[in-house]
């Protein structure tokens, strides 16, 4: 096999370095296609590859999604080698069509949703962005037959999260565990590609990186972020305690080590792009505050956490460095480069506000951009050297006509289980309904949700409830705080401004047992009933906003107490809980059956119901009488044991609360509601019952 064509003279130095001492022999593409290369990674491979390699033809095909942007291929819009194409991977006719009429023989394949606050909100596109559009593209080499090189570009975030006091990091065949969406999702596309190689014989190499920066990144990136930020003169917001730890490397060096991987990679590896450079978040904060000058005392911010946060990544990078690559950017070069570029291009994106939030609302849209005028709507188009733009509209028959609910619900708390339950009811009875991308503390982002989805009814299912229980509470108290009564609050406040009622998923565990309420004599606390129970600080921040939103007239609080829904496979259904511990109380306690419940406040909403509300199924159960049902309809030979509350108090960092709440109010208004025994096996039991 040939060298691949020789370099400019500037750039001979540079190849050498890798070609020099290394025996395997080199890859020469011809024409290779580069998906996504409008956005940040791969603009700069593709800018090099067409500079430095005046033979090879690059195709470009990118769908110009939020974070793409044609001026970062400007260096190569005049060259004879590039072609730009608009579309989608996930078009199988268009991935065909340019594979043969472009004769390609390598894909480097960057194409992807990348953000991970954005995939906890919206994890459905990443599934079509990164697996399904990764396979029409692996269909389209198995069927042309022509590809001799499929480079797949995952990320370090696949193996999950690495031990803080690990010495050696993860090597390329080290276990993928994904901790959130976008990990997964990745995963998954590079099970796909390892499937096709075996399978098929694709020629595939995958590569799996570490944090990237540096010129023309979107800024809803951490250093692009706090960079505009501090452009503006803002405070710089951080996730967490901003004591979690990520590499950097600087956009050229990893150019550069795909232009290794293209020439040297041998097919069937993967190889790590990494530094063993590593940086806490807050350090990264600290030194842009440095370079503008700026008082981190005052300039930085601490915000509520990412719903998981991986607490660090360290990549073992040998394999690479063995093909003659290193890291050649210094931290402090690559970023006064990088503060350097983003102040003398501050108008590089249109709007950038909502990238700018501290948990950015998703500014991805399914299938591109979305137009603000009716001109362009439904088209794609193909563009490139010579070429003529080709236009072609969606029918007028298959937009179908806007319709004006009579319903819309704007729901708080996707990731959670009450929220995600909501969205599946709302689903079956044909409700129209979005969730809110705001974060409860953050009041511009709320008002900016209602002002975009114009909602009937608001539901509020966020708060912290701890991980993996309430005695994550008792030593994150901040954070407790700022959302289960700041971000209740802010949002109870927001909603009363528009004239919209907010049901509030609130909780019953602020009450325990006393002389008036003793356990066993059916007296329940009743809704006018003040709390009596202080055990822990969940606790406390729940009673304490709940008397607050008494002051609210357009607001709904349903308490609800040990959820128990028909999915005995959630972690944090109750029965799934005690079925798993080895051992348990046994108190009776009221208890809320959501697959009976959750339909009830759909229709507590269409009533327009205020107030605080029980919001339990009547009467109470104890553990033992639910264990004694799973037994006699899941697992005849399923065995428990007890334990006193004082031996529950040696394993527990805070008191739970145990309680009967008085359901006669919701009752009475829906008079149909069952007692909490006939609903756990009417819809618990009898559906999972087992012959």
């Amino acid at each position: 096999m040939k060298s691949p064509q020789r370099p400019s003279p500037a750039h001979s130095k540079l190849l050498s370095v890798y070609i020099i001492g290394i025996s395997m022999s080199t890859y020469t593409p011809k024409n290779i296609l580069i998906t996504g290369a409008a956005g940040f990674i791969a603009s700069h491979v593709a800018n090099r590859l067409i500079r430095n390699y005046p033979d090879y033809k690059i195709v470009v095909l990118d769908k110009l999604d939020y974070c793409s942007n044609l001026k970062n291929l400007l260096p190569s819009k005049l060259s004879p080698n590039f072609k730009f194409v608009k579309g989608d991977i996930g078009s199988v006719d268009l991935v065909n069509y340019l594979l043969i009429t472009e004769s390609i023989d390598t894909i480097m394949h960057f194409a992807a949703q990348t953000h991970v606050d954005n995939s906890f909100g919206n994890s459905f596109e990443f599934t079509k962005n990164n697996i399904y559009g990764t396979h029409v593209l692996l269909e389209a080499c198995k069927v042309t037959g022509q590809i001799r090189r499929f480079i797949h570009v995952s990320t370090d975030e696949v193996y999950g999260e690495t031990d803080e006091d690990a010495v050696v990091g993860n090597h390329e065949a080290s276990q993928l565990l994904p901790t959130n969406p976008y990990s997964a999702t990745k995963a998954g596309a590079e099970m796909l590609v390892m499937a096709y190689g075996r399978s098929y014989g694709l020629p595939v190499i995958t590569t799996r990186g570490n944090n990237v920066y540096g010129p023309n990144q979107f800024p809803e990136k951490l250093i692009p972020k706090f960079i505009l930020l501090a452009m503006r003169g803002k405070t710089l917001p951080i996730h967490g305690d901003g004591s979690n730890v990520r590499s950097y490397l600087y956009c050229e060096d990893v150019a550069e080590a795909f232009e290794v991987i293209l020439h040297k990679g041998e097919v069937g590896h993967v190889y790590n792009i990494g530094t063993k450079k590593e940086r806490r978040v807050i350090d990264v904060a600290k030194d842009i505050c440095k370079l503008f000058s700026m008082d981190p005392q005052t300039s930085i911010r601490f915000v509520e956490n990412r719903p998981f946060n991986d607490q660090r990544y360290f990549l073992d990078d040998q394999k690479l460095k063995n093909l003659g690559w290193s890291e050649r950017t210094v931290w402090e070069e690559g970023l006064k480069k990088t503060i350097e570029w983003y102040t003398q291009n501050p108008d590089w994106w249109d709007d950038v506000s909502g990238a700018l939030l501290p948990h950015p609302r998703m500014l991805m849209m399914p299938g591109g951009r979305h137009f603000d005028s009716e001109e362009g709507k439904g088209t794609s188009y193909i563009s490139g050297p010579n070429q003529t733009q080709m236009v072609v509209p969606t029918s007028e028959s298959n937009r179908g006509s806007p319709r004006k609910p009579s319903l819309k619900f704007l729901i708080y708390g996707r990731t959670g289980w009450i929220g995600g339950l909501l969205g599946q009811l709302c689903d079956k009875q044909d409700i129209l309904f979005e969730y809110g991308r705001g974060r409860l503390e953050d009041r511009s982002s709320l008002v900016a949700d209602i002002q975009n989805i114009k909602p009937t009814h608001v539901f509020n299912a966020a708060g912290v409830t701890g991980r993996p229980n309430v005695d994550w509470c008792e030593s994150h108290k901040t954070e407790t705080v700022r959302t289960n009564v700041a971000g209740t609050l802010t949002l109870a406040d927001v909603c009363r401004e528009n004239g919209l009622l907010m049901m509030n998923f609130a909780t019953g565990c602020i009450f325990e047992y006393d002389a008036a309420h003793p356990e066993g004599s059916g007296i329940g606390f009743k809704e006018e009933d003040k709390p009596n129970f202080t055990g822990s600080f969940y606790s406390k921040t729940k009673a304490m906003v709940e008397e607050l939103l008494k002051e609210y007239d357009n607001v709904c609080t349903l308490r609800v107490r040990m959820p128990i829904s028909s999915d005995l496979n959630n972690p944090r259904n109750f029965i799934t809980k005690i079925s798993r511990y080895n051992k348990v109380v046994n108190i009776p306690n009221s208890m809320t059956i959501l697959d009976e419940l959750l339909l009830i406040s759909i229709e507590m909403a269409k009533r327009n119901l205020r107030g605080i509300w029980n919001f339990t199924n009547p009467g109470v159960v104890s553990h033992n009488e639910i264990l004694e049902m799973y037994k006699a309809y899941i697992d005849p030979k399923f065995q428990w044991v007890n334990f006193t509350l004082e031996e529950q108090a040696n394993v527990i960092v805070a008191p739970r609360s145990n309680n009967e709440l008085d359901a006669s109010k919701l009752k009475n208004e829906f008079p149909e509601l069952l007692s909490i025994k006939e609903s756990l096996i009417k819809y618990v039991f009898e559906p999972n019952k087992r012959t």
